[in-house]
């Protein structure tokens, strides 16, 4: 049996395939959905199709929504605030940094820490808490560095009793999206999943309409609808326009932004 493991589960590309190694690898799984007043709060139901899914697979995994409406609601974000414009383009672009959700991660670890606490003192006194952060977030999010994660596991260890076996697990933060989504794919190989009926089940937009379709414009959209051109597999998620469409217009944004660093 593996180590009782707390994480994230957005319902976004990234914590889905975290969460889809945790099972691979046999941790029993505590995922959490923060519902902060995101405009794309329609991923947590989207986590919430592919937890059932799983669970009624026999995978140990449980789900709990938290809501942070009230605390986080009203912070400066593009991704909180509908009166400021979503800025859309390459990832990596500095007007990128709207999307930046002050403290997020530090709020999340907090309390997903605290539950990995609870956990450790019925196994051993071991828990991990898993996170879905990877190398391209660094430059954007500053709470996405290998340093913040650091110095807040030795806080953390400084705070509570009973600590030293709690520890962070970040498996793909020296991996882009492309990995991260191969590793989902070799996940679900292994667990005997659809990869594709997953993926579908999930939503990285920061902007989707009502139904949950994306125009593909955003810059969170742009890194996924790459991933999936570059691991060679068409995106199952629906689009407003047709899939090659949405990949010719990420790839110029690619190709622009490429040259702008030459």
């Amino acid at each position: 049996m593996g180590v009782p493991t707390v994480m994230a589960l957005s319902g976004g590309m990234d914590s889905t395939c975290l969460m889809l190694r945790l099972l691979r690898e046999g941790h029993p799984v505590t995922a959490f959905g923060f519902e902060y007043g995101q405009r794309h709060r329609l991923e947590l139901d989207r986590a919430a199709t592919n937890v059932e899914l799983l669970r009624g697979r026999g995978h140990d995994l449980t789900f709990h929504s938290i809501d942070l409406r009230s605390a986080m609601g009203s912070l400066n974000s593009a991704l909180t605030d509908q009166t400021l414009d979503m800025p859309m383009g390459h990832y990596e672009e500095e007007d990128m940094r709207q999307t930046v959700v002050p403290n997020r991660n530090a709020v999340f670890s907090s309390l997903l820490y605290a539950k990995a606490l609870s956990l450790a003192s019925t196994n051993d006194g071991q828990a991990h808490v898993a996170l879905g952060v990877h190398s391209g977030d660094h430059a954007i999010y500053p709470d996405c560095r290998p340093a913040f994660y650091d110095a807040l596991g030795q806080a953390f260890q400084i705070g509570n009793w009973d600590a030293e076996g709690v520890q962070f697990v970040l498996p793909y933060l020296h991996l882009d999206k492309a990995g991260i989504l191969l590793d989902g794919l070799q996940s679900c190989q292994t667990l005997n999943l659809d990869f594709d009926q997953i993926m579908a089940n999930t939503l990285t937009s920061y902007q989707p309409d009502e139904e949950g379709r994306s125009a593909g414009t955003t810059g969170s959209d742009v890194e996924r609808i790459l991933a999936f051109h570059d691991i060679g597999r068409i995106d199952p998620l629906e689009y407003i326009s047709p899939w090659d469409d949405v990949v010719a217009h990420a790839l110029a944004l690619r190709e622009q932004h490429e040259e702008g660093e030459a």
